[in-house]
């Protein structure tokens, strides 16, 4: 079984308030969930109003799979999101 990680840092730059970061973070794991199969979570920068870094997690029997899922997740977020992805990296275990 292959898991496989995407991490990504981002950086929000219209937000002023978490109100307004948690708006647009909620808006985009929403998106990502009801359209792939993963589990989401924010990592790290619970605090700061503009920047995140979200894990997103997928597994299969398939390395191929699971690089072929996260690769278009990463490009689905670069098109959708309101704001700027500082670092993107895929891991497996």
């Amino acid at each position: 079984m292959v898991i496989g990680l995407l991490s990504l840092d981002i950086h929000f730059p219209y937000s002023q308030s978490l109100k307004d970061k948690r708006k647009e973070l909620n808006s985009l794991k929403g998106r990502i969930r009801q359209k792939y199969n993963i589990a989401l979570a924010e990592l790290d920068y619970q605090d700061t109003w503009q920047r995140t870094k979200i894990g997103i997690v997928t597994l299969n029997s398939q390395a191929g799979m699971v690089k072929d899922i996260l690769t278009k997740i990463l490009k689905d977020v670069e098109g959708h999101i309101n704001g700027d992805i500082l670092k993107a990296d895929i891991q497996f275990f």
